[in-house]
């Protein structure tokens, strides 16, 4: 540790020339030398959707001059392109009852953005970062992974944005991941300013600061202290950091800027999951004790009153939350649980009327191995999400749980409309 602070706290300053030889055609292509200590880092800006980014690496790579290849790829995305079966191997019910449904659906969408772009120019998502894992392999070069998690930074964006605009991200994300706009090479360019988690935010990113610094910010020094924490430790002379164009900036000027103390200590700062805010937590306790009040009133004056508020209860939760299951063509006794469950379990907040409809659904229609093989393709297109029965039980999850959300509170509204008489 005390290595890593006494590196940290030398100059940082960007080399005046660079030993690394390009074509005329890279010679545009956003590229940055820094040299920390006595370690070199070449950052590499790209666009993921690009042929010109992943023969820009390939050339790299073969200059002989680099000794580790960084790259802005998490874990599980590593994953997921190293071993693409993985999701083959996805338990679903498992996902459903661990209360994972809602990020899987939202990793599944994002990665459906990428590959209608790439689909759109014929090439492969993730080329580049495809093709750095393969040339550094073959070069015996060390593969480092920089970029955090994505569904810690799902989470964070989540935590960061305000109550009411969640649905509205939520449904913007979809709309853009479905548009079926047509794209120009031009627009695909453009991703050049950042990634997939920033085209796909894109709408609502801009001037938008609880997105931008979960999203970008935050992730340029997550970035930075895994460089600065892996070139130190291992004592890389020169290491080649292959990043979307839109962080290069970000990246360059913390690791210049010298603001990054302790590497170590930044990564588990930023990796942490933000509590929710304490009154948040308790709205739908408070929620349910609105409506059992209102249910007791109602009794108290009359049990017709009461009766009648009970079935208000029932039909507009339960039908609520049976309309998402039906829009997402759940099988008919799904449709009929969401229906049962709802009106229960929006009285438990430990529990929602998705998870039990999710299982239900599970266990009636298990996914087929089919289903996982074309999982990724499927997820590109809005009929393919209803066509694939995995992407479909994540559809009846959300939105039999939305409709039941939904219900909570016209069916809230309306007994307290029959106990002020309306």
């Amino acid at each position: 540790m005390s290595e890593i602070k006494q590196a940290n706290a030398t100059s940082i300053a960007t080399s005046i020339s660079s030993p690394i030889t390009l074509t005329n055609e890279f010679e545009q292509e956003p590229i940055r030398t820094l040299e920390v200590d006595g370690h070199k880092i070449t950052l590499l800006g790209t666009a993921h959707i690009s042929q010109a980014s992943a023969d820009k690496v390939k050339e790299l790579i073969a200059t002989g001059e680099f000794d580790a290849v960084a790259i802005e790829l998490c874990p599980s995305r590593h994953k997921a392109i190293v071993n693409p079966d993985l999701l083959s191997k996805m338990d679903l019910f498992q996902v459903i009852h661990k209360g994972q449904a809602s990020m899987v659906t939202a990793s599944l969408a994002l990665g459906a953005f990428q590959q209608r772009m790439a689909e759109r120019l014929g090439i492969e998502p993730g080329l580049e970062m495809r093709t750095a894992i393969k040339d550094a392999a073959e070069a015996k070069l060390p593969i480092l992974l920089i970029d955090r998690e994505i569904g810690i930074t799902l989470k964070r964006i989540y935590r960061n944005v305000p109550w009411w605009r969640r649905i509205e991200l939520f449904g913007g994300l979809l709309a853009s991941i479905m548009s079926r706009e047509s794209v120009s090479a031009e627009e695909i360019e453009k991703l050049k300013e950042g990634d997939v988690l920033e085209s796909a935010f894109s709408q609502f990113a801009e001037n938008q600061k609880h997105l931008f610094i979960p999203l970008i910010s935050e992730r340029d020094e997550y970035m930075a202290a895994c460089l600065l924490k892996e070139v130190i430790e291992n004592d890389y002379r020169h290491t080649l950091a292959v990043v979307g164009a839109g962080h290069l900036k970000g990246i360059e000027q913390i690791l210049q800027s010298r603001s990054i103390d302790n590497p170590e200590e930044t990564i588990k700062k930023l990796d942490t999951i933000p509590a929710s805010s304490n009154w948040f937590k308790y709205i739908p306790w408070l929620i349910v004790l609105a409506i059992l009040f209102g249910f007791t009133i109602g009794f108290n004056k009359s049990t017709e009153m009461g009766m009648a508020m009970v079935i208000d209860w029932v039909l507009i939760n339960g039908g609520l939350s049976a309309l998402g299951a039906l829009i997402a063509l759940a099988h008919p006794l799904t449709i009929l649980t969401a229906f049962l469950a709802a009106p229960i379990t929006s009285l438990n907040p430990m529990i929602g009327a998705g998870v039990v409809a999710g299982a239900v659904e599970t266990l009636l229609r298990k996914p087929q191995v089919g289903d996982f093989s074309r999982l990724r393709s499927d997820a590109a297109s809005l009929k393919g999400w209803w066509n694939n029965q995995v992407t479909r039980i994540l559809l009846i999850f959300l939105l039999s749980s939305l409709g039941s959300a939904i219900g909570t509170y016209v069916a809230g509204f309306r007994i307290f409309e029959r106990l002020s008489g309306g």
